[in-house]
């Protein structure tokens, strides 16, 4: 996970676009845009992180910043 990549796609694609190229990703196929990643886990990984963001953002009234400490945290509980 690359917090950069995260932030390029949350200050560059819309939650739709993103949720299409999440689906794009579980059937094998390449998204409509770049996403960067070294395969197609990270990818779907960096793209699942920024939908999560940017709904975060939506609902919390928060900015970037909080929202990924939010993720971050979750992703650090998740593997400890």
């Amino acid at each position: 996970m690359k917090v950069p990549a995260i932030k390029r796609l949350v200050e560059s694609q819309t939650l739709q676009t993103l949720v299409e190229a999440e689906e794009a990703l579980l059937d094998e196929r390449q998204p409509s845009f770049e996403v960067e990643g070294s395969d197609e886990g990270e990818q779907l990984t960096h793209v699942f992180a920024a939908i999560w963001i940017l709904n975060h953002m939506k609902d919390h009234n928060v900015e970037f910043t909080a929202a990924l400490r939010e993720y971050t945290k979750k992703v650090r509980v998740s593997i400890s």
